[in-house]
Formats: C-alpha cells, structure tokens, sequence
C-alpha cells in the first residue's frame, strides 16, 4: 500500500467513526432520523460557562455589564455608595471609585453573598489622596447582598444606593459573575 492509500484508508475508518457516534447520539438524545444536532436541544452540562474577559460598570445607568471581546454577555442591576455622584476621594466617604482596576480577590466568606475584591486604589488615587492628607479607603467590592437580608434576593432593579462605596448586585447575578470572571480581570468603573 502506498502512502496515499494509506491516508486514504484513515479517513474512511474516521468517517466510519464519526457516523457511528452520530447513529449513537441520535438513540442517546433520542433525535429524529435526519435531524441535525444543532436543532436538538443540548444538556446545560454540555455548554460551556459565561466567561468574561472585562467588566463595564456604568454608575449613571445603575448596571453592571460583563463583556468578552467587547460584546455584553449580561448585563446586571447595581447599588452604590451612599453617596454615588463622583468618584471615591477618601475612606469614608461612602462613594464608588471611578476608573481603571482589576478584580485582585475572591471572599467566599464575607458579610455579603460573595465578594470580588476590585484593586482600589490604584497610583492615581494615592496619589490624589496623599496630596490631600487623606487615606483613600480600600475594600472596595463587587458584592451581593447582606446575610440575614430580607427583601428579594436578585431585585431587578435597586430603589437605593446603600453601599459604603462597593457595588452591589443581588445573589444569582454574583453567583454568575463569580463563575464568568476570574482573578485579573480588568474592570473600568465610569461616571
């Protein structure tokens, strides 16, 4: 046999291989005969998980939106600071910080339903706030909400800014945010 029967040979058994998984998806799934397997309908343990490459939080618009290669994946309601116009100056001041940062940490266990730490302050900010005499704050978060809360758990929409500065979002939107971002994912925080 020369090396093109040879080839040849291989890519039959593949084809027969393939139908043969095809033949058995079809009793598995229990697909009509002819019916292609993008119209089937497949187990969610089969899709892949969100993940995301950035998140965009829009303070004016009260939304937090996950993006990969610059598309929204989803987009979540959010509560910020107490006080939300403007960005954080100093610990304390009950504002969300406006710029550039990364996701730099994972709580599991916090006073909240899940926590993402954002690496607030960055240079800029201590800067600014050393040219000020202030402590510009830290522990800023992406958070759901309290333990012991009572009112709905995923609001589609907050009536309140409650935070001191972290960013909140109801329990099932932090529960799919924590599986789509992982540690270094850049976050841009704008007006």
């Amino acid at each position: 046999m020369n090396d093109n029967q040879t080839g040849r040979s291989v890519r039959l058994r593949c084809c027969a291989r393939r139908a043969a998984a095809a033949a058995a998806l079809v009793l598995l799934v229990g697909m009509a005969p002819g019916r292609a397997a993008a119209d089937s309908v497949t187990p969610a343990a089969f899709h892949p998980p969100l993940k995301a490459d950035r998140i965009l939080v829009l303070k004016a618009a009260r939304k937090l939106e996950l993006l990969r290669h610059g598309v929204v994946l989803k987009s979540f309601p959010i509560a910020l600071g107490a006080h939300p116009v403007g960005p954080k100056h100093a610990n304390g001041d009950g504002r969300t910080p406006e710029g550039s940062y990364y996701i730099d940490g994972r709580l599991a266990q916090s006073r909240y339903h899940l926590a993402l730490h954002i690496s607030y302050p960055n240079a800029a900010d201590r800067a600014e706030a050393a040219a000020y005499h202030r402590d510009p704050g830290g522990d800023v978060m992406i958070h759901g909400l309290p333990a012991g809360y009572r009112g709905p758990k995923d609001p589609v929409r907050f009536y309140k800014d409650w935070t001191k500065g972290c960013i909140s979002v109801g329990d099932t939107a932090i529960e799919q945010i924590w599986a789509a971002v992982d540690i270094g994912t850049p976050i841009e925080i704008r007006p």
